[in-house]
């Protein structure tokens, strides 16, 4: 079981969301908890096809814009 965190922000009526440690899985739905049953699904879907992520080094520095 692993534990995420869910960003998410209506567009049109519509729930969107992604998760945080891994923004490439997005999804939306008409509720919140049909995007958090989405998102379930994307995630399981996408380790289905893709291998595991290698253990990285992961830094992270604050930058002004």
């Amino acid at each position: 079981m692993h534990t995420f965190t869910l960003e998410y922000w209506q567009d049109d009526g519509w729930f969107v969301g992604r998760l945080r440690e891994n923004p490439a899985v997005m999804t939306q739905g008409e509720t919140l908890a049909a995007l958090q049953d989405n998102i379930r699904d994307a995630f399981e879907l996408m380790m289905e096809t893709e291998p595991p992520p290698t253990t990285a080094s992961v830094h992270s520095v604050e930058i002004t814009v």
